[in-house]
C-alpha cells in the first residue's frame, strides 16, 4: 500500500508536501493533474520552459525584421508586375 497523508490546504490554495516526499523526491516543482475522482501529483524534475531556453540559438535563422522586409520586397514587386510602376516611385 502507499503512504498517505491529510494535508491542510490555506486560504491562499497551497499545501506543504511532507518532508519526506520531499527527501524523497528532491523536486522543486509538481505537476497536479486532476483526473476527475481525484488529484494525481507527479514531480517535475527539471521545468519544462528551462529545456527551451536556447534551443534555436545559432540555428541560422535570419531575424524576422529581415524576413519581413524580404517579404514587403517581394509584395512590392508582383504589385509594380500587376499594376505597373507606383506614383511614389
Amino acid at each position: 500500500m502507499t503512504d498517505m497523508a491529510i494535508m491542510k490546504v490555506t486560504s491562499n490554495g497551497q499545501i506543504s508536501l511532507p518532508a519526506a516526499v520531499r527527501n524523497r523526491w528532491k523536486v522543486k516543482r509538481v505537476l497536479i493533474s486532476d483526473e476527475g475522482d481525484r488529484l494525481v501529483i507527479l514531480p517535475m524534475e527539471h521545468d519544462p520552459l528551462d529545456l527551451l531556453e536556447g534551443m534555436f540559438a545559432g540555428s541560422g535563422q535570419r531575424p524576422s525584421e529581415d524576413l519581413r522586409a524580404e517579404a514587403r520586397a517581394e509584395d512590392a514587386a508582383t504589385e509594380e508586375r500587376k499594376w505597373g510602376p507606383s506614383e511614389d516611385a
